[in-house]
């Protein structure tokens, strides 16, 4: 468990709460597989780089899942296999529009992250701990270095991406902003993942995925 989570005291959790750390923890895995599976149809190094990002994701989440002794919903932690029947047929959605071409995978990813950052907007709403809050935040802003990443690499193949979760004004605030940088408590935060299109990596998901717990896609 990283020291940040550690150091923090343990809250009572809401119902909420509990639920969007089950939830976070499948989401941040479903960026990992579907990268890892375009990684492997394209080759283009920015999904294998986020992919290792997304894992460190996932990995706090279930931190957090396991100081509250929460069941973990990751039992098999296969590629591609989900608790969450939802996210179970968003990832193969994904996948199969991403092995489309270049372009569509890139445009892919740009969504995984506008969804994340807007149904993590959502959890942060919903919760009043510290260690939840620092770690929403951690990856919120991994998810905006990434889709500044993705984004980038539309650019320079003279493609776009418009926003289906986080607003236009939001969008525009992000992809036209440096990427993030940070000193946090937890270890392994850091910056990278630049618009230019670097890798994304150790850096830090309107209307997202959760439905009533917060989100729009249920």
């Amino acid at each position: 468990m990283r020291p940040g989570v550690m150091s923090l005291a343990s809250e009572t959790l809401s119902t909420e709460e509990q639920n969007g750390l089950v939830f976070m923890r499948e989401e941040e895995k479903l960026a990992r597989d579907v990268y890892l599976k375009l990684y492997e149809k394209w080759g283009i190094p920015i999904f294998n780089n986020i992919a290792q990002s997304e894992q460190t994701h996932t990995e706090a989440v279930k931190d957090l899942l396991d100081k509250y002794n929460l069941t973990d919903p990751v039992a098999d932690d296969t590629v591609g296999v989900f608790a969450n029947a939802d996210l179970a047929d968003l990832y193969d959605e994904l996948v199969a529009l991403g092995e489309q071409s270049k372009e569509d995978a890139l445009r892919v990813g740009a969504t995984i992250e506008d969804l994340d950052i807007a149904d993590l907007e959502e959890q942060l709403a919903l919760t009043d701990n510290a260690d939840i809050a620092l770690v929403y935040k951690n990856l919120q802003r991994g998810s905006r270095n990434h889709l500044r990443s993705f984004v980038g690499q539309l650019e320079n193949m003279g493609e776009s991406y418009a926003p289906e979760y986080i607003s236009q004004s939001e969008y525009d605030s992000i992809t036209g902003s440096n990427r993030e940088t940070g000193n946090d408590v937890q270890r392994g935060w850091g910056g990278n993942g630049g618009r230019s299109g670097g890798n994304g990596m150790m850096d830090g998901n309107g209307g997202g995925m959760m439905g009533g717990q917060g989100g729009g896609r249920n």
